[in-house]
């Protein structure tokens, strides 16, 4: 308890000096093709933008999706019916894999990162969620990128996350962090269908305004994830109640994530 109270001294510390913590998440979505293949070059734009982060003085997290559709790509299918089971398999298969494209491309920014997988009942209060702490800041401390995605493998439906977003929010909260930046394959959120000519994209929301009957449903496939727009509506709400600047904007995009922390009017923010 006594080092868990000194290293969130040096969080306060690291803020006085400073020194700005912005946890991105990226889905699936964004890392991937329209034939749901995973797109390299996509990765390595992330990878990049961390990076110059960190030379900026950030400390990053990353939340990343993608485990499932890794792999089905290594396996093609399994045998086992259950979503659950599916889901498990995919997952712990195309979760090394992910690790491995991460590995490769940060260790050539000359930089390191770790895995990091958690159950929301990680994040109740108690002795899971103090060793959590302990590990961020372990991490951040050293200049280690985590990577931060569900456990599969054990997470059943009480201790699931609804999507990566909740899992994304929570590790902001955990940490501290100054701002939340979900990526998506949308320049941010549209009073109606981003295709449409009459739709409009909202620069700025606040926490009270509703802006709900905007978000339109979406049905995903197996693997693509279980986030949408609806979700990170709730969740960049929550987190601006909590002064933690949220962002909903294009992963797909050059530069996106340096421009958007350099105070350039894209996406959409999400601010108390």
């Amino acid at each position: 308890m006594r080092l868990l109270t000194e290293q969130r001294n040096l969080v306060k510390k690291n803020k006085f000096m400073s020194t700005k913590r912005v946890v991105i998440k990226v889905g699936t979505n964004v890392m991937t093709n329209r034939n749901n293949r995973i797109v390299g070059p996509v990765l390595q734009e992330l990878v990049r933008q961390i990076a110059e982060l960190y030379e900026k003085g950030y400390q990053p997290v990353l939340v990343s999706s993608g485990s499932a559709i890794a792999g089905k790509e290594v396996l093609g299918d399994c045998n086992f019916k259950d979503p659950s089971t599916r889901r498990q398999i995919f997952s712990s298969v195309g979760q090394p894999r992910m690790m491995r494209h991460y590995y490769t491309m940060f260790n050539s920014f000359g930089m390191h990162c770790a895995q990091l997988l958690a159950t929301k009942r990680d994040f109740a209060p108690g002795k899971h969620r103090e060793n959590m702490i302990n590990c961020y800041e372990g991490l951040l401390a050293e200049g280690i990128v985590p990577i931060a995605n569900e456990d599969d493998a054990v997470s059943l439906t009480m201790s699931m996350f609804t999507d990566n977003d909740e899992l994304a929010s929570l590790v902001a909260e955990l940490i501290n962090a100054d701002a939340l930046i979900l990526l998506t394959d949308t320049d941010g959120l549209y009073t109606g269908h981003p295709d449409d000519d009459n739709s409009e994209k909202l620069t700025e929301v606040h926490p009270e305004q509703r802006v709900e009957q905007y978000v339109q449903e979406n049905n995903k496939a197996e693997g693509e994830g279980r986030g949408g727009m609806k979700s990170k509506l709730k969740i960049a709400k929550d987190a601006a109640r909590k002064n933690i600047t949220c962002y909903i904007a294009n992963g797909k995009k050059h530069n996106v994530i340096v421009d958007l922390l350099e105070g350039k009017e894209i996406g959409t923010k999400f601010s108390s």
